[in-house]
C-alpha cells in the first residue's frame, strides 16, 4: 500500500514538471511569435522604470515651482507693518551733520571733519578738516568732500583719505569716479574751468575752459565710472538769449579730437534747464531737466547717442537715482493723490510708476528699494511699486539706507544711528 502511495506520488509529480516545461515552452513560443527576445524585456522594463523616474520628478518640479512662485508672491507683496532695534549707537559729535550713502555704507561729514560709519555703526575711520561749506560727490568705493567756493578737495575711499587736492580757484562742484579720478568745476570772474585730478590729489593735465559768450557755464558735472568720460550741462549765449547744451567729452584715445567732444546735445534741451547730470554706468548716461528724463547711450564711446528723452509736464519735485535706475517725484495733475513717483532704467524703459500721498521731504534708492522719509516717519517701495513698509520712526532720520540683511535698515539721525528689521 505504501509502495503504491508513493509510486502516485512521484507520478503527480512528474506530471506537474510536465505542465511546468510544458508552459514554459509555449511562453517562449509566445514570445519567439510576436518577435520579443531578452532584450527587448529588458528595454521595456528600463523604459517603465524611466517613466516612473520622470513622473516623480515632474511632479516634485511642479511642487517645488508651485512654492517658489509662492515665495516669489511673499516677497514681492508682503508688506511689514512694524520693526524692532537690532542695534542702536550714539553718533553725535557735536555741530550739524550731514550723511551720503556711500560704500553700502554712510558717510557723515561735518565742517570740522568727516567719518566713514559701516552698516554695524562702528566708525572705520575719520578725517579732519576746516572748511565752510562742505560738499560731497560718491562714486561706488569712492567719495570726494570739497570746500564749495573754497580751495581744497579730499579724495577718500572705504580705507580713508587717498589724497587732498588744493585749487587756486574758487570750487562750484566736484564729481568722482570709481576709481578716485575726480573733476572739480572752478570758476574765476572771466571763465569756468573743468580740472581733472588723480585719486591722490595731484592734477591732471586735463582743463576744459569755457566763457558764457562761448561754450557756456558748466551747471553740473557727472564722471563716467572709470573717469574717461564727462558729462557736462551747459548755460551758454545763443542768439543773445540763455540757452541749454549738454556735452559728453572722452579723454581716452578714442576721443582724442580737437576738443574731445564726443556726444553734443543743444535742440533736445530747448527751453529747458538741466540742473543734474549723472554717468552712473560704462554704458549710460543721464540728464535731468525742469521738463525732461534724458537717457545717452554711451556703448559707442566715440559716439554717444541719445536712447530716449521722456517729457515731463507737471512740475518735477525730487529726482533720485543709483547705478541702476533713474527717477522722478512730479506733482500729480490726473488723479487724487498729490505725488505720481516714475522710476526708469536707465535705458529709459519705465520700471513703475505710482502715485502717492505722503508728504515726504527726502528720496533716495538703496539697492532695490525707493525709500521715502520726512523728520518721523518712511515709506518703502520696491522696484514693483509694491509699498513694502509706511509708518513712524523714533528717530529723526537724516539718511535711510538698506541694512546688511534683507529686511533691514540702517536709519541715522543728528544723535543717533541704528538698526531696524522690518516685520
Amino acid at each position: 500500500m505504501s509502495d503504491m502511495s508513493s509510486m502516485s506520488r512521484e507520478s503527480k509529480k512528474k506530471q506537474l514538471r510536465r505542465q511546468m516545461i510544458s508552459a514554459d515552452s509555449g511562453e517562449r513560443v509566445r514570445r519567439q511569435a510576436s518577435g520579443e527576445n531578452s532584450e527587448e524585456i529588458v528595454r521595456k522594463a528600463h523604459r517603465r522604470v524611466l517613466r516612473r523616474r520622470l513622473t516623480v520628478l515632474f511632479v516634485f518640479l511642479l511642487l517645488a515651482a508651485g512654492a517658489g512662485f509662492g515665495i516669489y508672491q511673499y516677497l514681492i507683496f508682503h508688506q511689514f507693518t512694524e520693526y524692532k532695534t537690532v542695534w542702536e549707537n550714539s553718533v553725535s559729535e557735536g555741530g550739524a551733520a550731514e550723511y551720503a550713502a556711500f560704500g553700502g555704507n554712510v558717510l557723515k561729514y561735518t565742517k570740522d571733519g568727516a567719518s566713514y560709519i559701516n552698516s554695524e555703526g562702528k566708525t572705520i575711520w575719520m578725517q579732519s578738516y576746516e572748511m565752510k561749506a562742505p560738499i560731497v560727490s560718491v562714486n561706488g568705493d569712492y567719495a570726494v568732500i570739497a570746500d564749495q567756493q573754497g580751495n581744497t578737495i579730499y579724495i577718500c575711499n572705504k580705507e580713508g583719505c587717498q589724497g587732498t587736492a588744493s585749487t587756486v580757484l574758487p570750487i562750484v562742484k566736484v564729481a568722482v569716479a570709481q576709481n578716485g579720478l575726480t573733476a572739480a568745476i572752478l570758476e574765476d570772474a572771466r571763465a569756468s574751468y573743468i580740472q581733472y585730478y588723480k585719486k591722490d590729489g595731484s592734477a591732471m593735465k586735463l582743463m576744459i575752459k569755457s566763457v558764457l559768450a562761448g561754450d557756456g557755464y558748466p551747471v553740473d558735472i557727472g564722471i563716467s565710472p572709470d573717469g574717461t568720460q564727462l558729462i557736462v550741462s551747459f548755460i551758454h549765449l545763443s542768439q543773445g538769449e540763455m540757452a541749454q547744451r549738454v556735452v559728453i567729452y572722452d579723454f581716452s584715445e578714442i576721443g582724442k579730437n580737437e576738443n574731445h567732444i564726443v556726444g553734443g546735445f543743444d535742440e533736445e534741451f530747448e527751453g529747458s534747464l538741466v540742473a543734474r547730470v549723472i554717468y552712473p554706468s560704462e554704458e549710460a548716461a543721464v540728464a535731468f531737466a525742469d521738463d525732461s528724463v534724458t537717457f545717452f547711450s554711451t556703448r559707442n564711446l566715440a559716439s554717444v547717442s541719445l536712447e530716449k528723452q521722456i517729457e515731463i509736464k507737471e512740475t518735477v519735485e525730487s529726482i533720485f537715482y543709483s547705478d541702476e535706475y533713474a527717477g522722478v517725484i512730479v506733482q500729480n495733475t490726473a488723479g487724487p493723490d498729490a505725488y505720481r513717483m516714475d522710476v526708469y532704467h536707465l535705458n529709459g524703459s519705465l520700471v513703475f510708476s505710482k502715485e502717492f500721498d505722503y508728504q515726504y521731504q527726502d528720496v533716495q534708492i538703496s539697492g532695490d528699494s525707493v525709500i521715502l522719509y520726512d523728520d518721523s516717519s518712511c515709506r518703502i517701495y520696491n522696484m514693483h511699486g509694491v509699498e513694502k513698509y509706511s509708518g513712524e520712526l523714533d528717530v529723526e532720520p537724516d539718511i535711510i539706507v538698506k541694512g546688511r540683511f534683507p529686511d533691514t535698515l540702517i536709519v541715522t539721525g543728528q544723535q543717533t544711528m541704528k538698526e531696524i528689521k522690518l516685520k
